[in-house]
């Protein structure tokens, strides 16, 4: 009996797990079905008229008419948003009303540099912001995590819009260095798309890296503060090998937590970001068919923005039921 108690014990705790996040899945689920429906809803109660909208006001009352008839605005709109979401369901997001063209295939390309920007984000703020959490916290209280503290503090009351014309000001009219306008091509080395997407990236960077990094240095100093670091220090470990050995293991839940949520943060805020260097991203897309009032354009890019937002605080969840010990174990 006693050899089958642990292995009882772990079978539980991954039962635990497992049904946790299953049921957070579903409620993401059924979050994303309230967003689709929230975002039709929002956009059929604008004031104005669609097909008034693309034909311009000289249009005659006929012509809208007509162009009613052929997308399909003359039916009511129970109608209209079980026939979108059924499309969205087996991957058709149907047909933009401007340009004629397959939104599903335009919202791939899109979300594809989209989520370019944003990776690279990534890869450049999250070592940075590991690192300047980890000084700050091996320096605690000194000058060197008092100024720390306050570059990270300066940049998040930064707004992206004002860093991204900051930057532009000073690496593309005054230095010359590098390319204002981030326009991108299908067949772009990678070398000139990277070129391209510098100063966004900066711009993202600056956006999220003080949570992050203030975060990580919150996270680093509670596991500072647990009693076996005391025995670590009287053991007569250095204090980097205790941060390096001890802390940053039992931290790495919360700051993968906080990683993954500014990572979620991102895919909102590149929709500023976008706007302001012309990138041909999801959130530009979506920002030039709010003006031409293309709805099912709308509609498409503001689902996905909410999908990918809701997938990766999923992980988020994920991630952090997958560190704590407790439920891993079914204690």
């Amino acid at each position: 009996m006693a050899l089958t108690l642990p292995f009882f014990g772990r079978a539980t705790g991954r039962n635990r797990l497992t049904s946790m996040i299953a049921r957070r899945l579903v409620a993401g689920l059924l979050m994303l079905l309230a967003i689709s429906l929230l975002i039709f809803a929002g956009l059929n109660l604008l004031p104005g008229d669609t097909a008034t909208a693309i034909l311009g006001q000289s249009a005659t009352p006929a012509a809208v008419q007509a162009l009613k008839l052929q997308l399909g605005l003359d039916q009511p709109a129970g109608w209209r948003y079980l026939h979108w979401l059924g499309g969205v369901v087996q991957g058709d997001f149907g047909v933009s009303l401007t340009s004629r063209e397959n939104i599903s295939v335009a919202l791939w390309e899109r979300l594809k540099n989209t989520l370019l920007l944003a990776g690279s984000t990534a890869l450049v703020a999250v070592p940075v912001a590991l690192t300047i959490g980890f000084v700050s916290v091996r320096f605690h209280g000194g000058w060197v995590d008092n100024l720390l503290n306050l570059l990270t503090r300066a940049a998040v009351a930064l707004p992206e819009f004002f860093s991204g014309y900051l930057l532009i000001f000073i690496f593309s009219m005054s230095l010359a260095w590098l390319p204002s306008n981030s326009s991108v091509q299908v067949d772009m080395p990678l070398s000139a798309r990277l070129m391209a997407i510098t100063l966004p990236v900066l711009t993202l960077v600056l956006a999220v890296l003080g949570h992050m990094s203030n975060m990580t240095r919150a996270a680093l100093l509670s596991a500072q503060r647990s009693s076996y670091i005391d025995t670590a220090i009287l053991k007569g470990l250095s204090p980097m090998r205790v941060l390096w050995r001890h802390v940053l293991p039992n931290a790495w839940g919360p700051i993968i937590n906080v990683i993954v949520l500014n990572m979620a943060y991102l895919m909102v805020g590149v929709v500023i970001v976008e706007n302001v260097f012309v990138y041909p991203g999801l959130g530009q897309y979506m920002v030039d068919s709010i003006s031409k009032r293309d709805i099912p354009v709308v509609q498409g890019c503001a689902l996905v923005l909410s999908a990918v937002y809701i997938l990766l605080n999923l992980f988020a969840d994920a991630v952090a039921l997958l560190t704590n010990p407790r439920i891993r174990h079914g204690t």
